[in-house]
């Protein structure tokens, strides 16, 4: 080793490093500490962080249960959700209110002769319909309800949300204003005026069409989440837009001339995706929630196709005599609400930048 070096010692009151306890890696301790990270993507990401939530993971098993289910369930099941029970093409007056996995007395008669007879899994309801595939297009009316409505919400929110934020100034200030007047109306009461007025008006506009079967207090449901529930999603949207449109590289599309809904549709919105995912996680459980409890007061679905809120309602009258009714329609409420939010939670913590470390 030349003089030049060789390292200098340390001074007893030096502040200097003792340059002798330093060494220089070899090159197998330097191959232990590369960590190569495959490339990955911020939606790979979130989807990894997702799956180690044990409760996100066990409502994505409820939903994709519960979803097979309203799927095959009319494929496997022989009735109907409006048909009453036959035996041998003769309705079954006597399969009324039955308990489940129980048959009625000619279905008994039936299976004694040889006949194979599908059993009602939920008993039946006083109609003599079975309950189980009435709770199944119950489910799936519900889920369809909360869906579509949340796709409402997002569409009119994100549209008007967008539009606020960037344009900002003395148009930003008036529609803000309009989502505090919105803001300000009670939501039930609206609800309930809407579905009153709407309803004479909608059933002859969709008198003889492909309408009809859906009902005008279904419609009548959509119009008032059009009208009244895309406020927080409008709101959310404006907040993530004003502070991301003040980004260099929004300044560097402005400066070569791109237009404001370019930038609004490949510069600001995808930096924003993630928070407007989770918030319309978030917003199905509450669209099925609000059209259960329509349904239960009689301003949702209109019979005879059913809905969780209508079911439970149905089995209120006969409580005390028949209280599994009402257990089956509220435990499905419960289980689709309970996992959508906690898949929501679960999303928030996956996806939100300001949470992931």
């Amino acid at each position: 080793m030349n003089e030049n070096d060789r390292i200098p010692k340390k001074q007893l009151l030096s502040l200097q490093l003792d340059l002798s306890k330093f060494e220089p890696a070899s090159d197998e301790e330097k191959e232990q500490h590369v960590h190569m990270r495959e490339p990955s993507t911020f939606f790979r990401d979130g989807m990894k962080k997702l799956f180690r939530n044990p409760l996100a993971v066990g409502s994505i098993i409820v939903l994709a249960l519960m979803i097979i289910t309203i799927v095959f369930a009319p494929l496997i099941v022989p009735y109907s959700y409006e048909g009453m029970i036959e035996v041998d093409g003769v309705r079954d007056k006597s399969a009324k209110n039955l308990a489940p996995m129980t048959y009625s007395k000619r279905e008994q008669e039936a299976i004694d002769r040889g006949e194979k007879i599908f059993p009602h899994i939920f008993g039946t309801d006083a109609l003599c319909r079975d309950y189980f595939i009435r709770v199944v297009y119950g489910a799936r009316v519900s889920l369809a309800v909360g869906l579509f409505a949340s796709l409402i919400v997002l569409i009119i929110g994100l549209v008007y949300g967008s539009v606020s934020g960037y344009v900002g100034g003395r148009a930003d200030l008036v529609m803000m204003r309009i989502v505090d007047i919105i803001y300000s109306l009670p939501d039930l009461l609206m609800i309930i005026l809407l579905s009153v007025v709407l309803d004479p008006l909608l059933k002859s506009s969709i008198a003889n069409t492909s309408l009809e079967k859906i009902g005008t207090n279904m419609i009548s449901l959509f119009i008032v989440f059009g009208l009244l529930y895309w406020v927080g999603m409008a709101r959310l949207v404006r907040g993530q837009i004003l502070s991301i449109k003040k980004n260099e590289y929004v300044l560097a599309a402005r400066a070569l001339g791109a237009k404001g809904v370019r930038i609004v549709r490949k510069h600001v919105l995808p930096n924003c995706i993630s928070v407007i995912f989770i918030s319309t996680a978030l917003q199905i459980p509450a669209a099925i929630f609000t059209e259960s409890f329509l349904s239960f007061v009689g301003l949702g679905v209109q019979a005879p196709m059913p809905s969780l809120g209508s079911l439970a309602n149905a089995a209120r009258e006969g409580l005390q005599s028949y209280p599994y009714k009402l257990v089956y329609p509220a435990v499905a409420i419960c289980l689709i609400v309970l996992a959508f939010n906690l898949l929501g939670d679960g999303l928030r913590d996956a996806f939100d930048p300001k949470l992931r470390k």
